[in-house]
């Protein structure tokens, strides 16, 4: 079995284990509701159904981004993923709308509390329960650059945070016996959710758009800097984006211009290649050979070189301005 379908079956387990987890949570919140009758612990278990439901897409989406590249799909299925994101982003805002129904109603009408404490005991256990999947989802989706693993692991955390804030919030009402603070907390909690919607959509939809991501184009950079050798005389027009966990890099090449084209291509391919295995990135690199006229003596190292123009005077280290920007005509 190669390492790469090995991981594939790792973060297919993950997702399995995410959904049997968010249903254990779940009844153990609605169980929470109905021993204390709290509008907060309603609105905490109307999110855990978000969770279970986004856990099921995120398994089929890691599923379909696992295909390999085919004549209909030439960059790999690894999008899926992000549309994973904006999906459930969408069905957090849509908890959140349903949350706040409830806080008004509990509002308007008041609320009759029954046993607080059990409810509030069983309902820190599914927290603590959440918090847990939601560290060991998060550090997983970016160890094997699952943006559906990640996605869901940022939210099953923001939803741990929202158990701690209704804990904190009901206990106060046990303790001053303000019964409108339960609706009051439930309210809070559904503005934070749609907060962590938004911003789930926001990302995921920058990412379906190809917008570049600043993060993994210092990383490439920085490996282009470690790995090159003397004849790759500089970069530019280097663009990156990310498909799921896979990163696809163009960038020009300038190299000599009295290289041979099967000299030039190899010495090129070579080095996209060692720049991606230097940073562990999962992905290809698509290069075009630039032969260097003349113009770039002042920042050449090849000391043997018989054309040179001019001798070195400028640092040959690859910046972002210059590795981004065109090339010259």
């Amino acid at each position: 079995m190669s390492a790469e379908h090995a991981e594939q079956r790792s973060r297919i387990r993950i997702a399995i284990l995410s959904i049997v987890a968010g249903v254990c949570v779940l009844g153990l919140k609605y169980l929470a509701y109905l021993l204390s009758n709290s509008v907060a612990l309603k609105s905490d278990a109307i999110e855990s159904i978000v969770n279970v439901v986004a856990a099921v897409f995120a398994l089929g989406a890691v599923i379909f981004a696992g295909k390999p590249a085919d004549k209909e799909h030439p960059y790999g299925h690894g999008k899926i993923e992000h549309f994973s994101a904006v999906f459930e982003g969408g069905l957090i805002s849509l908890a959140a709308v349903f949350i706040l129904l409830e806080a008004t109603k509990g509002l308007i009408h008041g609320v009759e509390l029954k046993d607080l404490g059990r409810g509030l005991a069983v309902n820190l256990l599914a927290g603590v329960l959440n918090g847990l999947l939601g560290w060991f989802l998060l550090n997983q989706g970016r160890k094997m650059r699952s943006k559906a693993l990640e996605a869901d692991g940022h939210h099953i955390l923001s939803d741990f945070w929202t158990t701690i804030g209704i804990a904190a919030g009901l206990l106060a009402v046990k303790f001053t016996g303000i019964k409108l603070l339960d609706p009051v907390m439930a309210m809070v909690v559904g503005l934070l959710l749609a907060r962590t919607g938004f911003r789930l959509v926001k990302e995921s939809s920058q990412a379906l758009l190809d917008m570049e991501d600043p993060e993994t184009l210092g990383k490439v950079l920085e490996a282009m800097n470690t790995v090159r050798p003397p004849d790759v005389i500089a970069v530019h027009e280097l663009r990156t984006f990310r498909s799921g966990r896979y990163t696809h890099v163009d960038v020009h090449i300038v190299v000599p211009e009295y290289y041979p084209v099967r000299q030039a291509h190899d010495l090129c391919e070579d080095f996209g290649k060692k720049a991606l295995e230097d940073r562990g990135i999962e992905g290809e690199v698509h290069t075009h050979v630039d032969p260097c006229g003349r113009l770039y003596c002042d920042r050449c190292p090849i000391e043997s070189c018989t054309i040179r123009q001019a001798p070195m005077t400028i640092s040959n280290i690859f910046t972002l301005e210059e590795a981004t920007a065109a090339g010259p005509a």
